[in-house]
Formats: C-alpha cells, structure tokens, sequence
C-alpha cells in the first residue's frame, strides 16, 4: 500500500493507538513491532537533538553528541522554533 493511500482517518487510527498507551514499556513493545531499528534511532536522534537545541547547544555541539545530518538538524530546529510538539513535550 502506497503512501498516497494513506487517509487522515488511517492516520488518526494510528495516533488513538499510540495515545492509548499507558507505558513506557508498552510503548517500546509497540515500538519494536512498527518500526525498524534504524527508525527507532533516527526519532531518537531527532528528540536527543531537539532536547539539546532547547539547552541552548549550538548545531556543531549536537551534531557531535548525535551524528544526526545537518539536513534532519535543520528540520528538527524549524519545529523546535515553529513547532508545537517538541515544545509540549520535552522538558
């Protein structure tokens, strides 16, 4: 199934799911089931480098602790600036 297939109402199935989860360990249980581990480590990477863009480091600082591309860096960096979710959520 193509991406192009993919409804809001799909997509909304899939937040309820991840939404109804109580914890922490259920959530890695789950985790390991959708994604690959290569998926996993490239969200890490993302909120590792969101959190440490928000402590103030600079790109050179997170790039070094993370390895994350600069590409995904700058990506992360317009949603911590813009964004809501990394705001909302981590502390």
């Amino acid at each position: 199934m193509g991406t192009n297939k993919i409804t809001a109402q799909m997509r909304k199935e899939l937040y309820n799911l991840l939404a109804s989860i109580e914890t922490p360990d259920d959530l890695e249980i789950l985790m390991n089931d959708l994604c690959t581990d290569k998926e996993i480590e490239q969200m890490t990477q993302r909120v590792i480098a969101a959190k440490l863009l928000m402590e103030g480091k600079t790109y050179n600082q997170v790039i070094e602790k993370t390895d994350i591309s600069s590409a995904t860096l700058s990506r992360v960096s317009r949603c911590v600036q813009y964004g809501q979710g990394y705001k909302n959520f981590i502390k």
